[in-house]
């Protein structure tokens, strides 16, 4: 079962399309001190907090992680920030090119992370785990949500409906022109039904957000071992969340850009990868298909179909496009033995869209360009349900969870 619980929010008492921002984790510094600058109220003073300290600080030094919660605590004592007077579940919206996915923000179990119930499907970098641990033990608050899925479910979908039917407290579109609204849930026969429904559901999966669950989970294991009356019902078991159901999230393409042939000629590549590819001059910039792979090479746009028995399609992360692609094309013949640490490939998102590959290529600065066909929801489920851990840059989900909106504090003022 999956334990949902609602909690005191703090959240905007106006200005939420000012205070509202990217996760932390998708803009450096620089690209936050410039979005920042002249908005006293954006939450990347508190997310990104180094903004607001000299330019050549540490991004791990003791003082950013005490700059953020002076910053949190200023936009609660000054009334930027205000607490709802009871337990609320929230219904967050996003609205992209006319297609919008509702989420519950809701406080969700660490100790159910720790047991698999909510579950992951990527690896943690450490240097990033301990950052958000940091952050979130120096301000005693969750403040990015992590990015929740489930199964769909009629009964949660009805009233979720329900709700979104009545009028919000936030509307407002962002400059990247999507659009972001924010219902309180606050009756109790709401409240219950939600928690109930949830009650049923047998597990929850990781979308976005590794290091932000992960960083959580460690600080309540701090903070049981330092509390001899611990309960496992403190605010710090558990973590600010928007759970989302699967049939609503949209997953796009995690493309691949490499700078050379690995001392091969165009000739020689083609050949070599046709062994377990059917390779075919399509012109067609994006695969049609799962196991179909497009590639730009030499001006040109191919279609690679991975070849029937060239795979495991038994293992769910052998079976997966990126995997298959990394098995038997960009490990054995180009040499990425690591992508996460090789500096001859990169991963444009497909936010970005297919032509910044074919630019970067035309440029000259990368040889050859692979797009993808997006990883499923389906796929992320059967790995996570496997215990399996999917390779790196599998998924990129759009539109991204704004902070801000809602923050989860383990002190109730």
């Amino acid at each position: 079962m999956a334990t949902i619980k609602p909690f005191r929010g703090f959240r905007p008492s106006g200005h939420a399309d000012k205070i509202a921002c990217p996760p932390y984790d998708v803009l450096n510094s620089a690209e936050a001190r410039q979005m920042a600058a002249g908005n006293e109220y954006s939450f990347l003073h508190v997310d990104k907090p180094e903004i607001d300290l000299p330019e050549d600080t540490d991004l791990y030094a003791p003082e950013v992680y005490q700059k953020a919660k002076e910053n949190l605590e200023r936009f609660i004592q000054t009334g930027v920030l205000k607490q709802d007077p009871k337990d609320c579940f929230y219904l967050y919206a996003q609205t992209m090119n006319g297609r919008t996915q509702y989420g519950l923000v809701a406080a969700a179990s660490c100790e159910e992370y720790d047991k698999g119930i909510v579950r992951k499907h990527e690896l943690t970098r450490k240097d990033k785990e301990e950052d958000r641990t940091r952050h979130i033990s120096a301000l005693s608050a969750t403040t990015g949500p992590v990015f929740l899925t489930y199964p769909d479910r009629a009964d949660i979908d009805a009233k979720i409906a329900e709700i979104a039917a009545e009028f919000p407290v936030y509307d407002f579109t962002a400059d990247d022109g999507i659009k972001h609204t924010l219902w309180v849930i606050d009756e109790p026969t709401d409240i219950k039904f939600l928690m109930d429904a949830f009650a049923q559901i047998p597990t929850l999966y990781i979308a976005d957000g590794h290091h932000r669950s992960a960083a959580a989970a460690n600080v309540a294991r701090q903070r049981k071992e330092h509390n001899p009356k611990h309960t496992g019902q403190e605010k710090y078991n558990f973590f600010l969340s928007v759970i989302f159901p699967a049939g609503q999230l949209y997953v796009m393409d995690y493309n691949r850009l490499v700078k050379d042939l690995n001392g091969l000629t165009s000739e020689a590549f083609l050949k070599k990868i046709s062994e377990k590819f059917d390779v075919a001059e399509t012109g067609l910039e994006k695969p049609q298909k799962r196991h179909e792979f497009g590639m730009y090479l030499d001006g040109k746009w191919y279609t690679l179909t991975a070849k029937k028995g060239s795979f495991d399609a038994s293992d769910p992360v052998a079976a997966l496009d990126v995997s298959i692609l990394q098995e038997n094309l960009l490990s054995p013949i180009l040499g990425i033995g690591d992508p996460r640490t090789d500096k001859r490939i990169d991963f444009v998102g497909g936010i970005r869209g297919i032509g910044e590959l074919k630019k970067r290529v035309d440029g000259g600065e990368w040889k050859v360009a692979f797009s993808m066909f997006p990883t499923s929801m389906d796929e992320l489920m059967k790995v996570a349900d496997a215990h399996k851990i999917m390779p790196p840059k599998s998924t990129w989900f759009e539109p991204k969870l704004r902070s801000g909106l809602v923050i989860y504090k383990y002190e109730n003022k």
